[in-house]
């Protein structure tokens, strides 16, 4: 079986298809321009072949390209449907999550669409870690915070736990010295993670600051599986990918942060039948091993 391309990325490639603009393509994803242009070239990477023409007045599609262009439109259109047509008779739930808790997130409510279609759920990514629920509109989100200072409505999904990753195979990494010789992948702008993770590894490395920081934590994994590098990641949202076999964790280590993933629901709210059936479950599956 192919491996299929990273679904973010695809997403980011369509709607800048659609104006063959970064800029403009930024701003309707609300992301960087950056972010734009490294996702679609991790996407070309990853495909082999350039999707767009790089030119002084703008971009234009490659035959590649229009073709990628024309079938994920139809796949989109497909899921934009399947979204109107199953919800038609209750009203859909919305759902905010960070981006980087999406390689968790996304197969799994698949699932629950495929166990429950009667009770649709619209999501919305965001790079941002919290909800405001006075000014956002949504039933419930996936939030990113100190465990220390959750309330009691939210509902605990799991720890952060940092450990290295990397596609099968890669060669010259045996202690979490020879990291000295990886390019290091880093899915913020600093260093924090690799940092906090060799400390607790008693290893020091002098490329720590050198190797490639990324806007996303998706777009980090993506490129380490190509084996382009070892990323720091959580090993609680990489359980797909480790099935797969996409990526591997070298060692055993794993460092906690502190930090962790929580369903939360509007304050002084009571949840509906359909929100409480929906967190439950997502709770149920982040207890499984």
């Amino acid at each position: 079986m192919k491996r299929l391309p990273p679904l973010p990325a695809l997403h980011t490639f369509w709607v800048t298809a659609q104006c063959c603009n970064f800029t403009r393509a930024a701003e309707q994803l609300h992301i960087t321009q950056g972010a734009v242009s490294r996702q679609i070239a991790g996407l070309e990477s990853h495909l082999g072949y350039a999707l767009f023409q790089r030119q002084a007045r703008g971009l234009s599609l490659t035959e590649e390209g229009r073709e990628w262009a024309l079938r994920a439109q139809q796949v989109f259109g497909l899921i934009g449907d399947a979204v109107e047509q199953i919800g038609g008779r209750r009203q859909t739930l919305q759902l905010k999550a960070s981006t980087c808790v999406m390689r968790w997130l996304l197969p799994r409510l698949l699932q629950w669409q495929q166990e429950r279609p009667d009770v649709p759920v619209e999501l919305t990514t965001t790079v941002a870690y919290t909800v405001d629920f006075r000014r956002e509109q949504f039933d419930a989100a996936v939030i990113y915070a100190p465990i220390a200072e959750q309330s009691a409505q939210a509902r605990h999904l799991f720890d952060e736990q940092l450990t290295p990753v990397c596609a099968p195979g890669l060669p010259g990494l045996h202690t979490p010295a020879d990291l000295q010789q990886q390019v290091l992948l880093h899915p913020t702008r600093d260093e924090r993670d690799w940092a906090l993770w060799l400390s607790a590894a008693d290893t020091r490395l002098s490329n720590l600051a050198q190797g490639h920081h990324f806007e996303t934590l998706d777009l980090a994994m993506t490129v380490a599986s190509q084996g382009s590098g070892v990323a720091i990641g959580d090993s609680a949202l990489i359980g797909e990918d480790l099935k797969a076999g996409r990526l591997v964790m070298p060692f055993d280590l794993r460092v906690p942060t502190g930090m962790g993933y929580f369903l939360v629901y509007p304050p002084a709210t009571q949840p509906s039948a359909e929100l409480e059936a929906l967190m439950n479950w997502l709770v149920s599956q982040a207890q499984q091993p």
